[in-house]
C-alpha cells in the first residue's frame, strides 16, 4: 500500500511587510550647538532635497530620516554602489526640555538645519542665578 504525504507550502501573505533594517541607513555627520533659548542641530545629508526629509520628535527622542532622490545615470558606475545609495537616519536622545512642536527646519545644498526651542520652564530655570552670600 502506497501513501502520499503532501506538505503545504508556507505563504507570504500572512507575514507582516518587512521593515527597513538599520543596515539600509547610515548615520550622517552632525553638529549640535546649544544656545540660551534653543538648540541648533546641523545635519550633513548630501544628495537629499526637502521632499526627502522626515523629522519626528517622540518623547525624549528626535529622529531625522533623509532619503535621497533615486535616479540612474546611464554612464555611471561606482565601486560599492550599495553604500553610496543608502539613505540617512539620525537618532538622538535629547530629553524633554525641548518643544518639538515648535521646531523649525531648513535645507540648502545638503545641509539640514533644525532649530529646537527650549520649553519656557527650562529657559526660566537657566535664567535664575543664585545669589552669592
Amino acid at each position: 500500500m502506497n501513501s502520499t504525504i503532501i506538505h503545504t507550502l508556507p505563504t507570504n501573505s500572512r507575514k507582516a511587510p518587512a521593515k527597513p533594517s538599520t543596515d539600509d541607513f547610515r548615520q550622517p555627520a552632525y553638529d549640535c550647538q546649544e544656545h540660551a533659548d534653543a538648540m541648533k542641530l546641523v545635519v550633513y545629508v548630501p544628495g537629499v532635497d526637502a521632499s526627502g526629509v522626515e523629522i519626528e520628535g517622540r518623547g525624549a527622542d528626535l529622529t531625522v530620516t533623509a532619503k535621497k532622490a533615486r535616479f540612474v545615470r546611464v554612464n555611471f558606475t561606482a565601486l560599492h554602489l550599495e553604500g553610496v545609495q543608502r539613505d540617512y537616519r539620525l537618532r538622538l536622545r535629547l530629553g524633554t526640555a525641548f518643544d518639538y512642536a515648535a521646531m523649525g527646519a531648513e535645507i540648502a545644498h545638503g545641509v539640514l538645519t533644525v532649530t529646537l526651542p527650549k520649553r519656557a520652564a527650562q529657559i526660566d530655570r537657566l535664567r535664575r542665578v543664585p545669589r552669592a552670600a
